[in-house]
Protein backbone atom coordinates (compact mmCIF):
# COMPACT_ATOMS: atom_id res chain seq x y z
CA UNK A 1 0.00 0.00 0.00
CA UNK A 2 1.36 3.39 -0.83
CA UNK A 3 -1.96 5.40 -0.52
CA UNK A 4 -0.09 8.12 2.11
CA UNK A 5 3.41 8.02 -0.39
CA UNK A 6 5.10 11.54 0.37
CA UNK A 7 2.73 12.12 3.23
CA UNK A 8 5.02 13.03 6.52
CA UNK A 9 3.62 12.94 9.82
CA UNK A 10 4.83 13.57 13.36
CA UNK A 11 4.19 11.62 16.55
CA UNK A 12 5.09 12.76 19.41
CA UNK A 13 6.72 10.55 22.30
CA UNK A 14 7.87 10.89 25.98
CA UNK A 15 8.27 8.82 29.25
CA UNK A 16 5.60 6.47 29.94
CA UNK A 17 3.68 7.25 26.62
CA UNK A 18 1.15 4.82 26.18
CA UNK A 19 2.62 1.95 23.94
CA UNK A 20 0.01 0.48 21.33
CA UNK A 21 -1.44 4.10 21.13
CA UNK A 22 1.95 5.33 19.95
CA UNK A 23 3.18 2.19 17.84
CA UNK A 24 -0.48 1.43 16.61
CA UNK A 25 -0.61 4.61 14.58
CA UNK A 26 3.04 4.84 13.86
CA UNK A 27 2.91 1.45 12.03
CA UNK A 28 0.08 1.92 10.07
CA UNK A 29 0.70 5.28 9.11
CA UNK A 30 4.00 3.84 7.59
CA UNK A 31 2.31 0.70 6.24
CA UNK A 32 0.34 2.78 4.61
CA UNK A 33 3.37 4.57 2.51
CA UNK A 34 3.77 7.92 5.32
CA UNK A 35 7.10 8.93 6.86
CA UNK A 36 6.74 9.14 10.30
CA UNK A 37 8.93 11.44 12.43
CA UNK A 38 8.46 11.05 16.31
CA UNK A 39 9.72 13.62 18.66
CA UNK A 40 10.41 14.37 21.90
CA UNK A 41 11.92 16.84 24.20
CA UNK A 42 15.45 15.34 22.92
CA UNK A 43 16.37 13.64 19.85
CA UNK A 44 18.00 10.34 19.51
CA UNK A 45 16.83 9.70 23.23
CA UNK A 46 15.48 6.06 24.34
CA UNK A 47 12.00 6.97 25.72
CA UNK A 48 9.56 3.85 27.60
CA UNK A 49 6.09 3.67 27.41
CA UNK A 50 3.94 2.65 30.24
CA UNK A 51 4.37 -1.11 29.78
CA UNK A 52 7.90 -0.29 29.14
CA UNK A 53 8.21 -0.99 25.03
CA UNK A 54 11.11 1.37 24.06
CA UNK A 55 11.10 4.15 21.22
CA UNK A 56 13.90 6.22 20.53
CA UNK A 57 12.49 10.01 18.91
CA UNK A 58 14.11 10.36 15.36
CA UNK A 59 14.05 14.57 16.50
CA UNK A 60 13.50 17.30 19.28
CA UNK A 61 10.55 18.77 19.26
CA UNK A 62 12.22 22.30 19.72
CA UNK A 63 14.19 21.30 15.95
CA UNK A 64 10.44 20.20 13.68
CA UNK A 65 8.39 22.57 11.97
CA UNK A 66 4.72 22.27 11.26
CA UNK A 67 5.11 23.06 8.08
CA UNK A 68 7.48 20.20 7.41
CA UNK A 69 4.29 17.43 7.95
CA UNK A 70 0.65 16.89 6.74
CA UNK A 71 -0.17 15.85 10.73
CA UNK A 72 0.36 15.14 14.17
CA UNK A 73 -0.82 12.27 16.12
CA UNK A 74 -0.49 12.66 20.37
CA UNK A 75 -0.22 9.72 21.59
CA UNK A 76 -1.86 9.01 25.39
CA UNK A 77 -0.23 7.65 28.19
CA UNK A 78 1.07 9.89 31.21
CA UNK A 79 3.33 11.56 29.08
CA UNK A 80 1.02 14.14 27.46
CA UNK A 81 1.38 15.57 30.98
CA UNK A 82 4.67 16.66 30.76
CA UNK A 83 5.11 17.31 27.40
CA UNK A 84 1.81 19.79 28.33
CA UNK A 85 4.62 21.86 30.24
CA UNK A 86 6.61 22.60 27.19
CA UNK A 87 6.63 25.74 25.31
CA UNK A 88 8.08 24.23 22.00
CA UNK A 89 5.23 21.37 21.90
CA UNK A 90 2.28 23.84 22.51
CA UNK A 91 3.88 26.33 20.15
CA UNK A 92 3.78 23.00 17.45
CA UNK A 93 0.20 22.00 18.23
CA UNK A 94 -0.99 25.58 17.41
CA UNK A 95 0.74 25.59 14.02
CA UNK A 96 -0.53 22.62 13.27
CA UNK A 97 -4.31 24.29 14.04
CA UNK A 98 -3.66 27.47 12.47
CA UNK A 99 -2.81 25.67 9.09
CA UNK A 100 -6.05 23.24 9.33
CA UNK A 101 -3.18 20.29 9.66
CA UNK A 102 -4.92 16.93 11.28
CA UNK A 103 -4.39 16.46 14.95
CA UNK A 104 -5.00 13.28 15.82
CA UNK A 105 -5.07 12.67 19.44
CA UNK A 106 -6.19 9.54 21.89
CA UNK A 107 -6.87 8.97 25.26
CA UNK A 108 -4.72 11.35 27.59
CA UNK A 109 -3.07 12.76 24.03
CA UNK A 110 -5.61 15.77 23.94
CA UNK A 111 -4.56 17.06 27.26
CA UNK A 112 -1.63 18.72 25.22
CA UNK A 113 -4.49 20.07 22.39
CA UNK A 114 -5.64 21.44 25.92
CA UNK A 115 -2.83 23.40 26.88
CA UNK A 116 -2.45 24.52 23.87
CA UNK A 117 -5.92 26.23 23.27
CA UNK A 118 -7.03 24.60 20.20
CA UNK A 119 -9.81 22.78 21.11
CA UNK A 120 -12.58 25.13 22.09
CA UNK A 121 -15.85 24.63 19.28
CA UNK A 122 -14.21 21.25 18.61
CA UNK A 123 -15.92 18.25 19.10
CA UNK A 124 -14.16 15.38 20.36
CA UNK A 125 -13.56 11.97 22.70
CA UNK A 126 -11.25 10.68 25.09
CA UNK A 127 -10.68 8.80 27.98
CA UNK A 128 -13.24 9.42 29.99
CA UNK A 129 -10.81 10.30 33.00
CA UNK A 130 -10.54 14.03 30.81
CA UNK A 131 -13.86 14.67 29.75
CA UNK A 132 -14.09 17.36 32.39
CA UNK A 133 -10.79 18.94 31.21
CA UNK A 134 -11.97 18.76 28.04
CA UNK A 135 -15.35 20.17 28.11
CA UNK A 136 -13.78 22.95 30.26
CA UNK A 137 -11.40 23.67 27.59
CA UNK A 138 -14.56 24.59 25.30
CA UNK A 139 -14.59 21.07 23.32
CA UNK A 140 -17.91 19.31 22.72
CA UNK A 141 -17.56 15.52 24.41
CA UNK A 142 -18.70 12.32 22.66
CA UNK A 143 -18.55 8.86 24.24
CA UNK A 144 -17.34 7.43 20.28
CA UNK A 145 -14.60 4.98 18.98
CA UNK A 146 -13.47 7.75 16.90
CA UNK A 147 -14.59 11.81 16.20
CA UNK A 148 -13.81 13.34 13.08
CA UNK A 149 -14.16 17.43 13.83
CA UNK A 150 -12.56 19.31 10.26
CA UNK A 151 -8.74 18.25 11.21
CA UNK A 152 -9.24 17.23 14.43
CA UNK A 153 -9.27 12.90 15.09
CA UNK A 154 -10.22 11.94 18.68
CA UNK A 155 -10.24 8.62 19.76
CA UNK A 156 -11.13 6.85 23.52
CA UNK A 157 -8.43 4.00 23.96
CA UNK A 158 -6.36 1.04 22.50
CA UNK A 159 -9.48 -0.86 21.72
CA UNK A 160 -10.22 1.61 19.66
CA UNK A 161 -7.00 1.81 17.61
CA UNK A 162 -8.53 0.13 14.42
CA UNK A 163 -11.21 3.00 13.74
CA UNK A 164 -8.22 5.53 14.86
CA UNK A 165 -5.82 4.28 12.16
CA UNK A 166 -8.31 4.02 10.03
CA UNK A 167 -9.70 7.90 10.52
CA UNK A 168 -6.22 8.78 10.20
CA UNK A 169 -5.14 7.14 7.19
CA UNK A 170 -8.44 8.14 5.52
CA UNK A 171 -8.02 11.97 6.42
CA UNK A 172 -4.71 12.15 5.29
CA UNK A 173 -5.89 10.13 1.78
CA UNK A 174 -8.30 12.81 1.47
CA UNK A 175 -7.06 15.61 1.87
CA UNK A 176 -4.58 17.55 -1.07
CA UNK A 177 -1.34 18.12 -0.25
Amino acid sequence: MAELSGRRVLVFVGDDYEDLELWYPKLRLEEAGAQVVVAGQAARHMYRGKHGYPCESDAAVRDVAAQEFDGVVVPGGWMPDKLRRDADVLALVRAFNEAGKMIASICHGAWINISAGVVKGVTMTSTPGIRDDLTNAGAMWVDKPVVVDRHHISSRRPPDLPQFGAAIVAYLAGHGR
